[in-house]
C-alpha cells in the first residue's frame, strides 16, 4: 500500500519515534493521521487528530476502533522499558508491565483493527520491534524477552492477515535518539530517519525493515556458529 491518501493510526505518537512516524506520514501525503496517547493533550503536531489510548486497556482500544473506522495503516509503536534483568527483585513485575504494553498491546490493537483494515481494502500494519529481539543484556533483559515475543507475534500476524490482503512489516532498530535511550552513550539513530525507512519499506512490501548497521549485523549473525545472543555480556560489548 501507499502512504499517500492513506489513513494512519499511530500509538505512542506524542514523542520519540511515534512523533517521527506522524511527521513522516504527513510528509508522505497521508490523508489523515490519528495520534494515540494516554494523554491526548500531548499530541500537538499540526494535522494530527489526537486519540486517547492506553494500549493495555481493552475498553479504550474498542473506543478507538469505533471512532477510527477509516484506518488503512496501523503503526504499533507504543512501548516501555523498565530496565530490568531477569533474576533481580521486581523482575517479574517489570516483565509483566512490559509484556502488557510491548506484546499484548500490539496484539490487541491488531486484532481489533483487523476488520477495519479488511473493510478498507486490506491496508497494512507496522510493528515497532528492536534489535533486542535477537540479543539481550542484563540491563534490558525483560524488555528483550518482550521484543523477541513480539517478533514471533508479528510473523504470526503476517501469516494470518495475508488472506484479507493486510501486509505486516516489522521494524527493527537499535538505540535511537529518544527519551528511552537517553541514558545510553554512543551513536544513536535518528527517529525521523527510522520512521522514513519504515514507511518506505512498508510501501515496498518488505516483511522487515532493519534500520541501522547494528541491527543488520545482528540479524545476519543469527546463523553464525557464535551468534550475539549466545555471547556473554563481556564478549557482546567487545
Amino acid at each position: 500500500m501507499k502512504i499517500k491518501d492513506s489513513v494512519v493510526f499511530i500509538t505512542g505518537a506524542n514523542r520519540g519515534l511515534g512523533l517521527a512516524f506522524a511527521k513522516a506520514a504527513l510528509a508522505a501525503g497521508a490523508r489523515k493521521v490519528y495520534g494515540a496517547a494516554r494523554d491526548p493533550k500531548r499530541i500537538t503536531l499540526a494535522g494530527v487528530t489526537p486519540v486517547v489510548l492506553d494500549v493495555t486497556q481493552p475498553a479504550q482500544i474498542e473506543a478507538a476502533v469505533r471512532a477510527c473506522g477509516d484506518v488503512t495503516l496501523l503503526v504499533n509503536n507504543a512501548g516501555i522499558s523498565r530496565g530490568s534483568n531477569l533474576l533481580g527483585a521486581g523482575a517479574v513485575d517489570a516483565a509483566r508491565a512490559e509484556f502488557e504494553t510491548n506484546f499484548f498491546g500490539p496484539w490487541a490493537l491488531t486484532k481489533a483493527f483487523a476488520p477495519v483494515l479488511a473493510a478498507n481494502g486490506g491496508g497494512a500494519v507496522v510493528n515497532v520491534l528492536s534489535a533486542l529481539s535477537w540479543t539481550t543484556f542484563p540491563s534490558v533483559a525483560t524488555y528483550s524477552t518482550t521484543k523477541s515475543a513480539a517478533w514471533s507475534l508479528s510473523n504470526g500476524l503476517r501469516n494470518e492477515l495475508a488472506g484479507q490482503g493486510t501486509q505486516v512489516t516489522s521494524l527493527h532498530v537499535a538505540f535511537m535518539d529518544t527519551d528511552m535511550a537517553a541514558h545510553v552513550p554512543g551513536a544513536k539513530a535518528s527517529p525521523d530517519d527510522v520512521a522514513r525507512q519504515a514507511l518506505e519499506g512498508m510501501e515496498a512490501g518488505k516483511p522487515e525493515v532493519l534500520a541501522d548497521t547494528v541491527t543488520r549485523q545482528l540479524k545476519q549473525g543469527l546463523s553464525s556458529e557464535a551468534p550475539a545472543y549466545a555471547a556473554s555480556p563481556a564478549r557482546a560489548a567487545a
